[in-house]
């Protein structure tokens, strides 16, 4: 009598044949993350003048981008976790790449915003691949992976600028942009499909939490929608007001109806128990330095040096391939080492020493920025830092939450990071026009300092976080 196979003991020779390519396969997927964030940033004036829009019109492909990715995240993270990673992490695939045929298939600006929606749904790919990581690979293996997937979410944002600056040319159609992360997303769905395995989902299957959905859809998007619009609507007015307190309001209602309820869609443990938090906070902070040093380069670099006394005069491709591409190569240097480094020390205590090296490369470049040597090496120490905490972030929260939680902690702490990006955004654009030469909208120096110690700070304050979390017992299930 033929004995049957063993089907767990397959599912694990699966897992163990697969293993050795699961984590590059997981680095390509969530890099598309932050390039359909930051690859369209470069374009917009563009596709303002081919679509004869304004630009009040053009920026909301940025802002619905991140309003679906603020609503979505912390879902499908949730849904992860109750129905297994790899089915998610495909449907997510499969509406990114619905979004980005929308992108090109028509040149009017209606269709690129929903295209943009669709594209926001990428935001939930990282959190969705540390639940595979962690469902698929050993206890030992985790942190090195997580090390090493975030430090390709945060390289993923460098790669967008560049390739943008090399394939978009003046008078050139901006959807070669476009095409460029359509190809990739059928690549993402090809690798992911044979790659991702089949892992069950771990979380709680009792009943669906659909207010504490709505009352998400609603509040986050509130919030995000005054820092993204407050420039353009007016910091004071009733529309960037209104949408802040309904925002905050809604959100109120909506947690406490999560410590009420018997099936929360995101239990409320994991937005304030010990040591989560902190990350979260941390989250927060580190997306403020990193899009504050991000902008705030892209444009410095640009600036004419005979008419504003600074800058280099830089075109956005020699922003893309001088500025920015060697500090992208060394945070790739940096993501291969900080999965070592945070599998052998503890997280909190990687992420102080890398909000440490933060600091150090934003004062270089308030003290040294006139010669390009000086830039491109503080550039390069600032995406270290980032590299490093992204990838001590997930090791922080995996150590102190349980497996059924671990695509809603990691969606919430991704969203922690798009709200510090969104401020740091909002903070840049409001400083730099406001702090201008007289009889010119061309900042002054001083206001790139003022906005180089911001990051500095955001930076230090992230790691002095860090240093308290320790002092807190770890999450209990």
């Amino acid at each position: 009598m033929t004995q049957a196979p063993d089907t767990a003991h397959l599912a694990a020779q699966e897992t163990a044949r697969g293993s050795a390519v699961l984590v590059p396969a997981l680095c390509f997927i969530v890099m598309i993350t932050s390039m359909m964030q930051t690859a369209v940033v470069p374009l917009l004036p563009a596709i303002a003048v081919q679509l004869d829009v304004g630009t009040d019109a053009v920026g909301w492909t940025v802002t619905a981008n991140l309003l679906a990715a603020a609503v979505c995240t912390p879902l499908l993270g949730h849904l992860a976790d109750r129905h297994g990673p790899r089915r998610v992490m495909l449907a997510v695939l499969g509406a990114v790449l619905i979004g980005s045929v929308l992108c090109v298939a028509w040149n009017g600006l209606p269709s690129l915003i929903a295209g943009r929606v669709l594209q926001g749904v990428s935001y939930a790919l990282f959190p969705v691949g540390v639940a595979v990581v962690r469902g698929a690979l050993g206890a030992h293996r985790v942190p090195m992976a997580l090390g090493v997937m975030s430090g390709a979410l945060s390289v993923g944002g460098g790669v967008g600028m560049i390739a943008a600056g090399l394939l978009y040319t003046e008078g050139a159609d901006y959807r070669r942009v476009f095409w460029m992360l359509l190809v990739l997303t059928v690549l993402a769905m090809v690798v992911g499909w044979r790659v991702i395995p089949h892992t069950p989902g771990s979380g709680p299957r009792d009943g669906f939490d659909f207010w504490g959905m709505v009352g998400l859809a609603f509040g986050l998007p509130g919030l995000l929608l005054a820092l993204a619009q407050g420039g353009t609507w007016g910091w004071l007015s009733l529309r960037t007001l209104g949408c802040a307190v309904t925002g905050a309001l809604v959100l109120a209602a909506w947690y406490r109806h999560e410590r009420r309820t018997t099936s929360p869609l995101i239990a409320p443990a994991l937005l304030t128990a010990r040591l989560v938090a902190p990350a979260h906070v941390a989250a927060f902070l580190v997306g403020v330095a990193m899009f504050v040093q991000f902008l705030a380069i892209a444009t410095f670099v640009q600036i004419s040096r005979q008419e504003a006394g600074y800058g280099f005069d830089a075109s956005v491709l020699e922003t893309s391939l001088v500025y920015l591409l060697p500090g992208q190569i060394a945070g790739t240097a940096a993501a291969a080492v900080s999965g070592l480094v945070v599998r052998r020390f503890p997280a909190h205590k990687v992420l102080t020493a890398a909000c440490a090296v933060g600091v150090c490369g934003f004062v270089m470049l308030i003290l040294a920025h006139d010669y390009t040597w000086q830039v491109i090496t503080a550039v390069a120490v600032i995406n270290v830092f980032v590299i490093v905490a992204y990838g001590a972030l997930p090791s922080m929260l995996i150590g102190s939450s349980p497996p059924g939680s671990t695509g809603a902690v990691n969606g919430i702490n991704a969203i922690a990071r798009t709200f510090g990006s969104s401020l740091a955004s909002a903070f840049v654009a409001v400083l730099l026009a406001t702090i201008t030469i007289p009889g010119t909208s061309t900042p002054t120096e001083q206001a790139y300092i003022v906005v180089f110690a911001v990051g500095g700070a955001a930076a230090c304050a992230a790691g002095l976080v860090a240093v308290t979390a320790h002092r807190f017992a770890k999450y209990k299930t």
